[in-house]
């Protein structure tokens, strides 16, 4: 087969259509819906995942819903209810005992989500309807305030005894399975229970029974402490990639573990929360909260940035009579260019800087070197846009607006000259904001894209107004009548 050949049968392959992927939720649907007894009907729908039959709970009616949940079982609706949105909703079609039931079946984690959408009223009285060890659980990781790791630790998980053997291990394992599916990775305790080590499954599972528990316990596994922060312990929790890293109080006792699920969870919530502080947002805003709530987010920053561009505007009205006397209204047609290439260009260090600050071993010399790389980008990229702004302006007010040709290219000078000074400082802003606010305590995406835009403006307008009066006033450049 020659080479065109070789490539047609690429192309064709290339342009065959993916096939069409089942409607889980048709079929859902049907089944549901179907006349099929309870029974038959329970066990076509075991082969579904919860996301699934979640997704067609809101196309259910009130009836067909409480049908559902009595084929299921509490368990598994226990499961369903955690990729419910709105699920307040059905909980209140439920009575409180049977909401209570579903609530208790879920992990404490899930669990406090479903409740902290309730009211107080119901809250309370499914609460008071359920087991002391669910409320126990439920009441230790709420103890946690939100930005510690403890209050998105799971209590699903099993401990052994490192002294067990290996036969009194797996029985032990299989016992907890039930109640605690969360068993790939086993932890070891202490006779006090203080954490020892790490069992993988499978490894368990493979011993032989003569072997020493001891031998297969990884005794340095990785841990993090309940009241550590979420932004603290985030890069450690990423880079283990483990399927369960356990969380420890004070007294290094095991209290509970992060998934992998909790970490995809918290890693989403974290960029959520840095994406609301570059658009200016106290924090992440939901799509059906209320227009009161949606204001409160939005208005700390708006009259922080107002004021900030109070102090901007007072400025260049500052500049407004010497650069008019001096015959330069010309300038005013250009102030956004400079604004706008020292805003963006410090947005796009800002944004750099907060990721690399979330690294490991970023100290000493590697800020010093990364502030130096930084202020090179700026200035290349600075002195490429002053060239191209030079050129272009300097011959689009000889050719286009008929300024004498000394008086035109002046004209681009000055701002090109701005442009590059602008740009520079404007990436020196972007990198070193961040890291001083990171040194005093505060989150580095405070520094978000509208504050470093209108520090950058406030600086710009006087670079580019100051340079101006300096080449056109101080020094005596000719100006045309």
């Amino acid at each position: 087969m020659d080479e065109n050949d070789q490539n047609e049968k690429l192309t064709d392959l290339s342009e065959e259509d993916t096939p069409e992927k089942r409607d889980y939720e048709e079929e859902l649907l049907k089944i549901i819906r179907s006349d099929d007894p309870p029974s038959k009907k329970r066990e076509m729908l075991d082969d579904y995942h919860e996301n699934d039959i979640a997704s067609i709970i809101p196309d259910l009616s009130a009836d067909e819903r409480k049908r559902l949940y009595k084929i299921l079982g509490v368990d598994r609706v226990s499961e369903i209810f955690t990729y419910l949105d709105d699920v307040d909703k059905y909980i209140e079609e439920l009575d409180a005992e049977k909401a209570a039931d579903i609530i208790e079946s879920m992990d404490a984690d899930d669990a406090i989500d479903v409740l902290e959408e309730l009211g107080d009223e119901k809250k309370e009285e499914i609460i008071s309807l359920m087991e002391k060890e669910s409320v126990e659980d439920i009441q230790l990781i709420d103890s946690y305030d939100d930005d510690m790791i403890g209050s998105r630790m799971t209590t699903n998980f099993i401990a052994i005894n490192k002294s067990l053997t290996i036969k009194q291990a797996m029985r032990k394992v299989v016992a907890e399975a039930a109640e605690n599916d969360n068993i790939s990775t086993i932890y070891a305790l202490n006779d006090d229970d203080t954490f020892y080590g790490a069992i993988e499954l499978r490894d368990l599972i493979r011993a032989r029974e003569q072997t020493p528990l001891d031998d297969i316990i990884t005794t340095s596994y990785p841990y993090v402490y309940a009241t550590e922060t979420v932004e603290e312990c985030i890069e450690q929790l990423k880079d283990y990639s483990e399927d369960s890293i356990p969380v420890l109080n004070k007294d290094n006792q095991l209290i509970g573990a992060i998934t992998s699920s909790d970490i995809v969870e918290v890693v989403d919530e974290e960029l959520g929360d840095d994406y609301a502080k570059f658009a200016g947002l106290t924090e992440a805003e939901d799509i059906n909260e209320p227009l009161v709530k949606s204001m409160k987010k939005r208005i700390p920053w708006l009259l922080a940035l107002l004021g900030l561009g109070l102090i901007v505007s007072s400025i260049i009205g500052k500049f407004q009579a010497p650069v008019m006397s001096a015959g330069l209204a010309l300038l005013y047609s250009f102030q956004s260019l400079i604004l706008d290439m020292s805003g963006n260009t410090g947005t796009q260090s800002l944004g750099v800087t907060i990721r690399v600050l979330s690294e490991e071993g970023f100290t000493g010399k590697r800020k010093f070197l990364y502030i130096l790389k930084e202020m090179r980008v700026a200035l290349c990229n600075g002195l490429i846009i002053a060239i191209l702004a030079f050129t272009f302006i300097g011959l689009y007010l000889f050719l286009v607006d008929k300024q004498p040709a000394y008086y035109a290219f002046e004209i681009s000078a000055c701002i090109g000259i701005s442009l590059v000074t602008a740009m520079v400082i404007a990436g020196l802003d972007g990198t070193l904001i961040p890291m001083l606010f990171k040194k005093i305590g505060i989150d580095p995406a405070v520094a978000s894209g509208p504050l470093i835009t209108t520090i950058n403006d406030l600086i710009a307008v006087c670079t580019y107004y100051g340079l101006s009066l300096i080449l056109f006033v101080q020094i005596g450049v000719f100006v045309p009548a």
